[in-house]
């Protein structure tokens, strides 16, 4: 289109065109056209539009093809719209010269169509400015009609519809002339023009009121006639022309003139009157019914009765759904009467096909037109007339008198009807789910009793329609299951003498128990029982009478076969006396059988086939449902059956003989269940059979009796053929909204599916209503799976023989029989060479190839296309299992040759597909040179205009070729392009399979070219304008599959070239179909929408928006008014509401979730929630959240909050109307997904007051400002009918709390915004906690409960009570116990609820312990606090912690009793298989043996928490019996009750060390056990839990008195360690890690103290060799407490600091962690514990053992100083974190080096020479470093070494001289805080023993001295410096301290003088720095306070030194001035203080 940019067609570039191109270039121009004309200025319309007619007229007389046709149309009338209108007329005047013109040529007639076409449009769009000539224009319209050919009068139809339309009411004068003209149409051959004469019809009713008066009869007959023999499309549109004229009669659009006739509105009943007369007679007139009367042939063709159904549909929709409430008894009654007449049901056939067609009305307009409370009513209604035909039933039961007798068609007819109402009663209340609640209730309607009547019912087919529909009632109401089948089975035992209603409640408790598939709730386990009870008493007595041996014989089966589909759990209690029952009805061998042919009549024969089909029914079943139960030894045990059942097959033909008809059926149905079973079995099973079996099948697949089954090829070829191929097969195959009576079409005279061919179909796992197919059409489908099963295991010569078999019968048989056989056959050999792929086998000797090669090329040449299509799926398959290349080339060469000789339209289109087909399963056939040939074939044959089919088939065989070539396709892909879109512009419309095919290849050829379409060249280019015309082509067919084909192009062209999609065009033209009628559209729709939201929501949302407004006159549908008020989000919600397909479902609900993912965090949050709450409000009932606001209301009368919203429950008229349940649960779900969103967007969306603050300054929108929608929303759902919306809502609720508890409300502080909220919570919880709330409700609302209680969010001990009191209710229930509770459900739900309340009240007890240990600490346990939250609010109130306390307090007997017996049970249920022996027979507290594997889930889920709270309980009573009366619990004792001393046989010992070892067990097993990532909370439950426990003293004895024990659990802790990085999980191992070690010291600390006392040493020295290592000093791996503990510490610190360990020590750092200035704060603590574990682990060994672990111990102790002191930075270390690791260090160090151990004798010596190794070590470390090292800490670890270590370790030389070297250095060292350390430290070692202290007073005292004397010299200048002279003054003191009384005057007389020096007279003291005064006044105190202790050296220098004495006057004097200055201004009044007057006295 680049070459043609402006208006006007560029003739110069056209004309440089090949011929082939000049249609796609005209094409492009004329679209362009088409959108430049309404964009450009009037004024160049009109100067250009002279020369634009010429263009155009050209392109007219140009024989232009059909799309261009119409574009070109489109063009001419917008030309003239948009210009100047005038010169139309002439335009209009050509148009008719060139219609009326004789042009016979090939290119007139397309010019003819071309200007009809524009006639059309220039009307359409001009409409009353060519009113002149309207006249001229019809006349010579339907002149051209008489002599025109199919596309012309499909054409002129099309034309006259456009008419009719531009000019409205103008043209009613000629409307009869149209009227005539379409009516001749109508019943047109060609399917195209019925179409187009109905489009014409439908738009002329509109204004020609005569059509639906005065000629509503006759165009009723003429619609009939116009369904006869009609296609899919033909009935949809003539369906909608009949439904919408009987609309438009019943409730006129405009008021009509009274006729002279009278006629006015017509009545319901005339209108039903009319369709009857369509559905029963046709579209035969009266004289032609009353022949076939007389003829006696008065069937129906099924079109007419399919059309007719179909047009009741469009009728009742178009009314609309108000209507059909208001009308619905009247409709429905008219509709039973049509169900039930004569001539509706006369063969079972018909029967079928009427009740179908029934039902497909009732389900298309209760189901999708009315809403849920609409549909109560309506269920209500068809209860009614069910009811209604009681007195029928019960008349026919009583055997009275002949007149009170019904006769046998009333029952007939009643049982048709009765049908139709309990299969729509049954669909409705399942749609209803348990928002039907009501209607069980309503005692007006009596549903279920009325139900149940019915199963006595006459008719089998109504006694099983009643029992589907309870079964219904039982999938949608979970809690009815259990009573109505206790009903049931009542009833079956009370009336078991009748056969009625055996067969009948029979049925019912079999329906019952199949709906448990559909309900995770179950049923209880006893009800299995009962159901195998009853079935065993129906076979013992079946025998007893014979009136009653069919149904009984059949019902115990029924019942057998129901029981086993509850699965292995119920079943492998049962199956051996299921073995039994199996043995008993076959006979015991061989022999016996044949004994019994020769005795017996033909009723025992037929209950005996009845028996032993239904028990190979049930064997089936067992492999179908129990599969892992049938092992080997199960299926040996039904050998013998089996080759009885197998044996008894040769039999049949001999009884048939002697019995004739009375037991073919039951014949059939036994050969059936025979064949279904062995498909199922392992063929090696029945090997000795396959002989026997193979003749059997052969002679039922080709047999002479089977010939005369009409064959029925529908059910059984589709399931075979590709599912690509059956779209050329029609409409009818593909998915329709149709499709459940478009089967009925092609179904064999033989009837379509209905319940009664087959009872126990009742048992299968559908949600829809079974129909089996009746047994023979069911048997031919089984023999054919079977022998495609069976076939590849026969011998070779067999499987040749059998196929040559087949050939000679296809060969000698003639017509309609022939053509049964082949299909049976050929459908046999394909069933054959599918299963051949599967078990990838050879398909035998090559002998095989020639007869299954006839078979398929006979198959291809055949009439039926669906045999054809079975064909080349056949012969791909063929060459597929032949695996051989020279095999494969002469099968297409043979393909090839038949193509050139075959003459006739189907075996040439048979051929081609099978040329395409061969490519399926080879992989590509790989030569280029073949590819061409073939290639070459099939364009010449889709060029074939004169057969359209062999084009169709053609073209959708090169699409295959396409799609399967692969790369090789490459080269042809320009050709195929060229085909392709001049066939679509050249093909014409009447023929849309064409189209289909093309659109088919189109999208191949897309998908070949890939991402290589998104290339710049020109080629490409071209490539791609080809596709976008093609598709824009396809986008105007008037075939909705076209268009779906259409959309799917676009939208994969959109995936490799997202650029070159023109969504501003897509989106409109998408959303403008989305309520089509067809469903294949509408999922291409939804399909290609939910691909382009995942790239551009926004983009697409606003297009649709778009679309609304710029509407054409059109009528507005529902979704554009719902388009334009909620914008495509709404719409698609409405959309979800109405459609039942779940793929189409599925699509809508990704596409919304796209689009919210896309916008929902940005900026349309608000309308995402308005748009979730509008959807959740639109609901036709408001009673629930009133009923549960009531007593809230009462309880607190006073109470203001915003509650009051949510009395009403939908604001008046939103924008959807009565929602179903579903799309309300999807709008909730939608909710907590944007939730989730928010959290992972921005942080304001969970913080009001940023949320505030950034609302006034951006207009983005948060989430917590919509907190009252969220918790308004959370509580509608949660207050719903349904039981799933609940779910949802409570699941919401739950989110909401723990994502919004914490954030407070800055309006007032300290409290939290969820608080306003409080309750609405309670009033969501509260209907959870009803008595009659299902199990899984209550469950969820008990996770709310503990999480909101949890939260903290209420404070008020008063306000939590209500939600308190919810859980107290459901612990009463739970300590009331199993008897109590209602048998309802399976036990397991019983188990799942009650752990979930016990799981609740754990976590409640959790966090009030945790909250009033905060109180008590708030610093203890912060690591591994529930949540911060808690700690931050936890100062809040103070009462809280303890006040929630208290209200569990009065409840934790009782909880803490449950809470072990639930955990014993865990424990149990956590065994390995092995010890499954050991778990109580009766089952455990909470569940019972039988629900053992379910209840296992449940367990799973909630122990973790149980577990935390249970220790925590036993810490708080430290292990103490508190109470030992047993709680009244009313189950069955477990063989180790715990905590249950009822019996008094354990004492308390016993009991708490079986409690502490069922925690440790747990917490071990689980903690071992390889787990997910989920699980973190169970580990940190496990990790508080032992951690509690440890913290008492009696299990810490007990753990550290038993060695084994604490080494697993180090073991376990280490695995921990070493697999979880979480660090609260490291911290807690370590803390764990620590109280072992505690608890061990402490066992050892006893011990020795307890021998001490023995032997009464007074020694303390010679301990005894208690602790690890003994004497020898071994530390065995594996055993050794001590080893362990080293190894978690090593793991620890090597991790923390991979530098300790010698291997990494050269490595860089890698990980975090990786040095020590990378260490984070969490890991600081990390290895602050593992050092002060370390340093704790030689006082657990012995002597010996201490000496073995030492070197270990020093060396990491040491090796961590040194990675922490040779840090970069000089100073101390850098960050609290490690400042908290060097203390932890020099305190591990402090701790070793002070051990009892190092004076011990037997291990003194060894310490001795370790300790001085680990001193050399660290007097090294000062040179260690590279740069500068942390002195202060070095020479505090050295000061440690010699306060701690003694002078034996610490004297030696040459240590002690670098020892003083390392003082020196560090009194001499310029930075003076390492200064100052050192005199701190040097103050210390002077005060330590006289051995350690002299030394160093000797050596360090002068240098002390001198430094002191410097600093009178250099004064201190900063406060650093000031603290080094202080502490040297107090180094100074401490060493006179440490002087004998002798020596001290001397010294003293050194200080004195010191300190005098540094004090300052008046006149300096004011002009010093701060330092000098600091050090005056501090030199002043020390002076007063050493003076009066050494008063006489005192006395003597200040006589001997006048200076001094001055200088300390003036000092004294000036201070007691400034001290009198400063008391006086402070207080004029006060004396001066005494402490100097004590001073100045002194002196």
């Amino acid at each position: 289109m680049e070459r043609a940019h402006s208006l006007l067609l560029s003739e110069v570039a056209c004309s440089q065109l090949a011929e082939h191109q000049r249609p796609q270039f005209i094409f492009e121009w004329l679209n362009h056209l088409k959108e430049l004309l309404p964009a450009t200025d009037r004024v160049d319309i009109k100067q250009n539009q002279r020369r634009l007619i010429e263009q155009l007229s050209g392109v007219l007389i140009g024989s232009p093809g059909p799309p261009t046709r119409w574009l070109l149309a489109h063009c001419v009338a917008l030309l003239y719209r948009l210009g100047d209108p005038i010169a139309a007329s002439l335009f209009v005047d050509r148009c008719h010269d060139i219609i009326r013109s004789k042009d016979d040529s090939p290119s007139g007639l397309p010019t003819r169509l071309a200007a009809m076409a524009c006639l059309g449009a220039l009307f359409e769009q001009l409409g009353r400015m060519l009113v002149g000539s309207f006249k001229d224009t019809l006349t010579n319209l339907l002149k051209a009609m008489k002599s025109a050919e199919s596309q012309g009068r499909y054409e002129i139809m099309l034309s006259l519809e456009k008419i009719l339309r531009g000019l409205g009411a103008s043209a009613v004068p000629c409307h009869r002339d149209v009227y005539k003209a379409a009516r001749a149409c109508l019943t047109d051959r060609s399917m195209a023009v019925r179409c187009a004469a109905a489009k014409c019809l439908l738009e002329l009713q509109r204004e020609a009121v005569f059509l639906w008066t005065s000629e509503l009869e006759n165009v009723a007959m003429l619609c009939f006639r116009a369904f006869e023999g009609s296609n899919y499309s033909v009935r949809v549109s003539v369906a909608k022309l009949l439904g919408s004229l009987l609309a438009a009669a019943v409730e006129p659009r405009q008021p009509t003139a009274p006729r002279q006739a009278g006629r006015g509105r017509s009545s319901l009943e005339e209108v039903m009157d009319l369709l009857s007369v369509g559905f029963l007679r046709g579209g035969a007139g009266f004289l032609r019914a009353s022949g076939d009367m007389l003829k006696g042939t008065t069937s129906v063709s099924k079109d007419i009765r399919i059309g007719v159904t179909q047009a009741c549909v469009v009728f009742v929709s178009t009314l609309g759904s108000s209507w059909l409430e208001g009308n619905f008894p009247a409709f429905l009654s008219l509709l039973m009467e049509l169900a039930s007449h004569g001539r509706a049901t006369q063969t079972p056939g018909d029967a079928a096909v009427t009740r179908r067609c029934v039902s497909f009305i009732l389900r298309s307009t209760l189901g999708s037109l009315l809403g849920e409370k609409a549909q109560t009513n309506a269920a209500k209604q068809l209860c009614l007339a069910v009811a209604a035909q009681k007195p029928a039933i019960d008349a026919a039961l009583t055997d009275g008198n002949v007149e009170t007798r019904v006769s046998a068609a009333d029952v007939a007819a009643s049982q048709h009807m009765l049908v139709c109402c309990l299969q729509e009663l049954g669909g409705l209340i399942q749609g209803l789910g348990t928002t039907a609640a009501p209607l069980l209730t309503d005692s007006s309607t009596a549903l279920v009793d009325t139900v149940i009547s019915v199963l006595l019912h006459p008719a089998a087919s109504a006694r099983l329609a009643a029992a589907w529909c309870l079964r219904c009632v039982a999938t949608a109401m979970p809690s009815q299951c259990s009573p109505l089948l206790d009903r049931c089975a009542e009833r079956l035992v009370a009336l078991k003498s009748s056969p009625e209603a055996v067969a009948g409640y029979g049925a019912a408790v079999a329906a019952l128990v199949a709906a448990v598939q559909h309900c995770p709730l179950g049923i209880p386990h006893t009800k299995g029982m009962v159901v195998l009870s009853l079935a065993e008493d129906l076979l013992r007595s079946a025998s007893q009478n014979s009136r009653l041996s069919l149904q009984r014989t059949q019902a115990g089966w029924l019942l057998v076969s129901s029981l086993i589909t509850l699965g292995p759990a119920v079943v492998e209690h049962h199956l051996f006396r299921l073995l039994l029952l199996w043995r008993c009805v076959f006979p015991a061998s061989l022999r016996e059988q044949e004994m019994e042919l020769r005795r017996g009549d033909y009723f025992t024969w037929q209950v005996t086939l009845v028996g032993r089909a239904g028990a190979l029914c049930a064997m089936k079943n067992l492999l179908l449902h129990c599969r892992e139960l049938v092992t080997d030894d199960i299926i040996s045990r039904l050998l013998t059956p089996l080759a009885c059942a197998v044996a008894l097959l040769t039999k049949l033909p001999a009884l048939l003989r002697s019995y004739s008809s009375s037991v073919r059926s039951s014949s059939v149905v036994y050969r059936l269940r025979v064949y279904e079973l062995l498909a199922l079995l392992p063929p090696h099973t029945y090997q000795e059979s396959f002989g026997l079996m193979m003749n059997q099948l052969v002679s039922d697949l080709s047999g002479s009796d089977n010939l005369n089954q009409p064959c029925s090829e529908l059910t059984l070829l589709p399931p075979l053929c590709h599912h690509d191929d059956l779209q050329l097969v029609g409409p009818a195959l593909h998915h329709t909204d149709h499709r459940y009576i478009q089967e009925q079409l092609h179904g064999s005279s033989v009837g379509g599916g209905s319940l009664d061919n087959d009872a126990f179909s009742l048992c299968e796992k559908s949600d829809e209503a079974p129909a089996p197919l009746p047994p023979p059409v069911a048997l031919t489908a089984a023999a054919v799976r079977l022998f495609g099963a069976l076939h590849p295991h026969v011998i070779s010569a067999q499987r040749v023989k059998i196929l040559e078999q087949f050939v000679e019968t296809v060969n000698q048989l003639k017509g309609q029989r022939q053509q049964t056989v082949q299909t049976h056959v050929c459908a046999a050999l394909c069933s054959l060479l599918k299963h051949q792929a599967g078990i990838r086998g050879s398909l035998g000797p090559e002998e095989v190839r020639s007869p299954a090669l006839s078979l398929l090329s006979g198959a291809l040449e055949s009439a039926c296309p669906l045999l054809r299509c079975l064909a080349a799926e056949g012969l791909a398959r063929l060459v597929q299992a032949v695996r051989d290349p020279g095999f494969t080339v002469s099968v297409s060469l043979l393909c090839f040759d038949r193509l050139k000789t075959a003459r006739d339209a189907a075996s040439r289109s048979g051929y081609a597909l099978a040329l395409g087909a061969l490519h399926r399963y080879t992989g590509g056939i790989s030569s280029p040179q073949h590819l061409s040939t073939c290639l070459g074939v099939l364009f010449t044959l889709s060029q074939d205009s004169t057969s359209p089919e062999v084009q169709a088939w053609s073209l959708h065989s090169l699409s295959l070729v396409v799609d399967l070539s692969g790369g090789l396709y490459r080269a042809h892909a320009e050709p195929s392009f060229t085909l392709v879109l001049r066939l679509l512009l050249a093909a014409p419309p009447t023929h849309p399979e064409v189209h289909q095919s093309l659109g088919r290849c189109l999208h191949a050829l897309i998908t070949c070219l890939g991402p290589d379409l998104q290339g710049e060249g020109a080629a490409v280019s071209s490539l791609r304008s080809s596709c976008l015309v093609g598709c824009g082509v396809m986008q105007d067919s008037p075939d909705a599959l076209v268009q779906a084909r259409a959309v799917s192009c676009l939208q994969q062209l959109h995936m490799f070239s997202p650029p070159h999609v023109n969504l501003a065009k897509l989106v409109p033209a998408l959303c403008a179909h989305l309520c089509s009628s067809y469903l294949c559209l509408r999922r291409a729709l939804v399909a290609c929408l939910r691909q382009l939201v995942q790239r551009e929501a926004l983009e697409v949302s606003q297009h649709a928006v778009t679309l609304v407004k710029e509407l054409p006159r059109r009528d507005n549908t529902q979704l554009d008014v719902t388009i334009k008020e909620v914008g495509l989000e709404g719409a698609l919600f409405t959309l979800l509401d109405r459609e039942s397909d779940p793929g189409l479902r599925r699509d809508i609900q990704e596409t919304l979730v796209h689009m919210m993912a896309s916008s929902a965090t940005s900026g349309k949050l608000g309308h995402w929630l308005k748009l979730c709450k509008d959807v959740l409000s639109a609901t036709t009932d408001c009673l629930a959240p009133v009923e549960a606001r009531q007593d809230d209301e009462e309880a607190d009368g006073a109470r203001d909050d915003d509650s009051s919203a949510f009395k009403a429950r939908s604001e008046a008229g939103g924008p959807f109307t009565a929602l179903r349940w579903a799309t309300r649960r999807f709008a909730v779900q939608c909710v907590c997904r944007i939730i989730a969103q928010c959290e992972s967007a921005d942080p304001a969306h969970f913080d009001m007051a940023l949320a505030q603050e950034r609302r006034l300054h951006e207009s983005t929108d948060f989430l917590v400002l919509h907190l009252g929608d969220l918790v308004r929303m959370a509580f509608m759902a949660a207050t719903d009918h349904s039981d799933q919306l609940r779910l949802a809502g409570l699941q919401t609720l739950l989110d909401i709390i723990r994502r919004f508890s914490a954030i407070p409300e800055p309006e007032f502080p300290g409290h939290v915004i969820l608080e306003q909220y409080q309750a609405n919570v309670g009033a969501a919880l509260r209907p959870a906690f009803t008595a009659d709330a299902p199990p899984d409700v209550t469950a969820k609302a008990c996770q709310v409960c503990s999480a909101w209680i949890a939260s903290g969010v209420v404070s008020d001990l008063r306000d939590l009570r209500r939600v308190h009191q919810l859980l107290a209710s459901s612990l009463a229930k739970v300590q009331a116990g199993r008897d109590t509770c209602s048998q309802l459900y399976n036990e397991a739900t019983a188990t799942m609820e009650t752990l979930a309340v016990l799981k609740a009240w754990a976590e409640v007890y959790i966090v009030a312990v945790q909250r009033s240990s905060q109180k008590e600490s708030p610093n203890r346990m912060a690591d591994l606090s529930v949540s911060s939250s808690l700690a931050n609010r936890g100062s809040g109130s103070e009462s809280e912690g303890a006040g929630l306390l208290k209200l569990v307090q009065s409840d934790l007997l009782t909880l803490s009793r449950l809470w072990l017996a639930a955990l014993q049970d865990y424990a149990m249920l956590t065994l390995p298989q092995e010890n499954a022996s050991q778990l109580p027979a009766t089952g455990g507290s909470f569940y019972t043996a039988e629900t053992l594997n379910q209840a296992r889930a449940h367990y799973s889920s909630s122990w973790a928490p149980m577990l935390h709270a249970t220790s925590l309980w036993l810490h708080s009573t430290g292990f103490l019996m508190s109470d030992d009366t047993p709680v009244n619990l009313s189950r069955p004792a477990t063989p180790t009750s715990m905590g249950r001393t009822g019996g008094g046989a354990k004492s308390p010992e016993d009991i708490n060390t079986d409690r502490l070892h069922l925690i440790l067990g747990i917490s071990v097993e689980f903690l071992c056990s390889p787990h997910s990532d989920d699980q973190m909370e169970n580990i940190t439950s496990c990790l508080r839990a032992l951690q509690a426990l440890l913290d008492v003293p009696w299990p810490r004895a007990k753990i550290g008195s038993d060695q084994a024990l604490s080494v697993e659990l180090l073991s376990v802790l280490h695995r921990l360690m070493v697999t979880r990085e979480s660090v609260s999980v490291q911290l807690a191992v370590l803390d764990l890690l620590r109280q072992i070690v505690t608890a061990t010291q402490e066992h050892v600390r006893e011990k020795r103290h307890s021998a001490e006392v023995d032997d009464g040493a007074a020694e303390k020295e010679t301990l005894p060799e208690f602790g690890e290592g003994r004497d020898t000093g071994g530390l065995i791996p594996g055993r050794s407490l001590v080893f362990g503990a080293l190894e978690l510490c090593l793991c620890v610190l090597v991790r923390k600091l991979p530098q300790l360990s010698p291997k990494l020590a050269g490595t860089s750092p890698t990980g975090p962690g990786g040095s020590v200035w990378s260490l984070t704060d969490s890991d600081c603590r990390l290895v602050a514990s593992a050092l002060c574990v370390l340093s704790e682990l030689p006082s657990v060994c012995s002597p010996e053992g201490s000496v073995s672990i030492l070197p270990t111990v020093l060396y990491l102790l040491l090796g961590v100083l040194r990675e922490l002191t040779g840090a970069p930075a000089a100073g101390p270390v850098g960050g609290a974190g490690l400042g908290a690791v060097v203390q932890a260090s020099l305190q591990a160090l402090k701790s070793v080096l002070a051990s009892p151990m190092s004076r011990q004798e037997k291990s003194c010596g060894a310490w001795r020479l370790l300790l001085r190794s680990a001193l050399n070590t660290l007097l090294g470390l000062w040179d260690a470093g590279d740069g500068v090292v942390d002195q202060v800490s070095l020479l505090t670890a050295l000061t440690v070494f010699l306060l701690s270590a003694g002078p034996d370790v610490c004297t030696v030389e040459p240590l002690h001289a670098l020892c003083l070297q390392r003082f020196t250095a560090g009194m001499d060292a310029k930075d003076p805080l390492v200064v100052s350390r050192c005199y701190q430290l040097l103050t210390s070692v002077f005060q330590a023993q006289p051995s350690v202290a002299v030394p160093y007073i000797q050596a360090l005292g002068p240098p002390l001295v001198r430094f002191l004397q410097t600093a009178e010299r250099s004064r201190p200048q900063s406060a650093e410096e000031l603290l080094g002279v202080l502490e040297g003054v107090r180094a100074m003191e401490a060493l006179v301290q440490a002087a004998d009384e002798s020596q001290r005057a001397p010294l003293v007389a050194i200080l004195f003088p010191v300190l005098v020096s540094f004090l300052l007279d008046e006149n300096a003291l004011g002009s010093a720095p701060a330092a000098s005064r600091s050090l005056h006044q501090a030199a002043l105190k020390d002076l007063m306070r050493l003076g009066p202790q050494h008063s006489a050296v005192f006395r003597s220098l200040i006589a001997s030194s006048p200076a001094l004495k001055s200088r300390l006057e003036a000092a004294v004097k000036g201070n007691q001035e400034s001290l009198s200055a400063k008391a006086s201004s402070a207080n004029p009044t006060a004396k001066s203080s005494p402490s100097i007057t004590l001073k100045t006295n002194f002196l």
